[in-house]
């Protein structure tokens, strides 16, 4: 590598962001805006360092052409004009900027909350064509009234900030803000079904994930007080949207208004077409302010990244130590799907975490281990830039803190990985080790002594230890075509609780896992994707 470092910027910076490039002696900046694809791909190769919004797309076959390229940063949240498995393939690190526009959305969100209680979009095109019929346009007064906010990462506080500046009464719900942290911004933690029987206004600020995919639907808006508002300015189809226009119509919804859309643009939306709807087209973070911050932030982290300082907002994996990776990469992947197992416990909100050592591995730098946990736990909640390198960042931003510890305890095992998750409701610890060179093993689940294989498709069965249990199960899986690819099961006494854990092969249908629910002596059955 020479000793100047060459970034290109493809895509419109202002000059303050390009200025913090310049100042550092080892990079040069090199702005060349509008370029085709194919002369993208001609130029790639001279550069350590790409800055793009979202106009430039960064596909594979670029990136298979910048031999030097270490470093892709996007001012702005998304990452999909980037090929962040090409990119992780080729050892290019690529990060975002999403806390630079946190204000502006939060903002956005209240300007909407505000337009729909006082019917104002409505009321200035009823003026504007010369209509002065004032009693059509009655609003009703934020103060006083309960928002219930599903999400509260940083845009969902910064909401719930807002609201509470103006008198409103705020109820939150995310498992993965710890109670005290919900305390200090004074916000009242709650269940989505108490938030969904409370709230006058209903705000989501979740990333769209398969869990969040649909969460606002006929049955919860079944579940609502008439005359509810509804608000998303997060990601579209967290809301369904036909369930929404339907209870609009009827009437059980009183008003609705909407930054974002299942299809962007929205196309024939029924939405559109309803009154009491304001509709904005993904406004969010378009402010002067938000655009300038996530650009300053973009040159920031492309500085650091190739300086060798720090690295923050990483979206996939940095290149780690050959000699390490070897040795630790088994028990990071059990840790992470640890993580993602112990996930599927979780009840309440989630206060911490620990993970203890014991054996050969705590002569090691257990500390990638101790963060694979932290991402296996975050993993199915949160979306896709949750990673190794931020995942720590992410749950001590909201008050999850992961704690590890070592013991020359004698064990059962050569190395032995025990993971507690705490919750306002319950612990649960989940063991795990690794056999022979590389294979990993679950080998205690909540006090059940197993043997489970962590990975693919897993279902967990809690039941009572009564005979013919398993042939039931079998039976009802087999004539679904679901194989079962190897089985273990644990009790604590004979004919007491007891647990069963199948590795499948096949899609385990809702109608299926319901059936599996309802077989005799069964006390709850779920699917783990790991």
């Amino acid at each position: 590598m020479s000793d100047t470092q060459r970034i290109l910027i493809a895509d419109k910076l202002p000059s303050a962001a390009i200025d913090i490039l310049a100042q550092e002696p080892e990079l040069e900046a090199d702005v060349r805006l509008g370029l085709t694809p194919d002369e993208l791909k001609d130029i790639v190769g001279d550069y350590h360092g790409i800055i793009i919004r979202s106009g430039t797309k960064l596909t594979a076959e670029v990136i298979e052409r910048a031999g030097k390229l270490r470093a892709i940063v996007r001012a702005g949240v998304g990452v999909d004009n980037v090929d962040v498995d090409a990119a992780s393939l080729h050892g290019v690190l690529v990060m975002n900027t999403p806390s630079g526009n946190t204000t502006s959305t939060a903002e956005h969100t209240l300007a909407l909350i505000l337009s729909l209680s006082r019917h104002i979009p409505r009321a200035c095109e009823s003026l504007r064509g010369g209509g002065w019929n004032r009693k059509a346009f009655l609003g009703t007064q934020l103060m006083g009234k309960v928002i219930g906010l599903l999400g509260l990462g940083n845009v969902g506080l910064e909401v719930a900030r807002l609201c509470k500046g103006i008198g409103m009464e705020v109820l939150g719900h995310d498992p993965y803000v710890s109670r005290q942290r919900a305390e200090e911004a004074r916000v009242e933690l709650a269940d989505i079904d108490d938030i969904l029987a409370r709230a006058d206004f209903i705000s989501v600020h979740t990333p769209l994930t398969d869990e969040t995919r649909g969460l606002i639907g006929r049955d919860e808006i079944a579940k609502m007080k008439p005359g509810v508002r509804i608000i998303n300015c997060a990601r579209g189809g967290i809301v369904d949207e036909a369930a929404l226009a339907e209870a609009l119509q009827s009437g059980a919804v009183a008003g609705a208004a909407l930054d974002v859309y299942c299809d962007e643009p929205p196309v024939d939306n029924p939405l559109l077409a309803l009154d009491n709807v304001v509709a904005t087209p993904h406004l969010g973070a378009l402010t002067e302010e938000a655009q300038l911050n996530v650009a300053l932030d973009a040159a920031r982290q492309m500085a650091n990244a190739l300086l060798d300082r720090w690295i923050v907002n990483a979206i996939n994996f940095p290149a780690l130590d050959p000699k390490q990776a070897a040795r630790l990469q088994p028990f990071c992947l059990l840790a992470e799907k640890i993580g993602i197992l112990q996930h599927s416990f979780i009840e309440g909100n989630l206060s911490g975490a620990s993970i203890a050592y014991s054996g050969e591995i705590t002569r090691a730098d257990v500390r990638p281990v101790t963060r694979s946990l932290t991402l296996g736990l975050l993993k199915p909640a949160l979306d896709e830039n949750v990673n190794l390198v931020n995942a720590p960042m992410i749950a001590e931003a909201r008050g999850i803190y992961v704690t590890e510890s070592k013991s020359s305890a004698p064990t059962d095992f050569t190395t032995l990985l025990s993971v507690t998750v705490a919750t306002d409701q319950r612990e649960v610890t989940i063991e795990g080790t690794v056999f022979g060179k590389g294979d990993p093993r679950i080998v205690a689940i909540d006090g059940y002594r197993v043997e489970m294989i962590p990975r693919g498709d897993v279902l967990l069965v809690f039941n009572k230890d009564r005979p013919g249990l398993i042939g039931e199960l079998g039976t009802l899986l087999g004539r679904a075509n679901v194989n079962i690819s190897g089985m273990t099961n644990g009790r604590r006494v004979a004919g007491g609780d007891a647990i069963t854990v199948l590795n499948i092969d096949g899609h385990l249908s809702d109608e299926l896992l319901d059936r599996i629910r309802n077989v005799r002596n069964v006390r709850a059955a779920h699917v783990v994707h790991l």
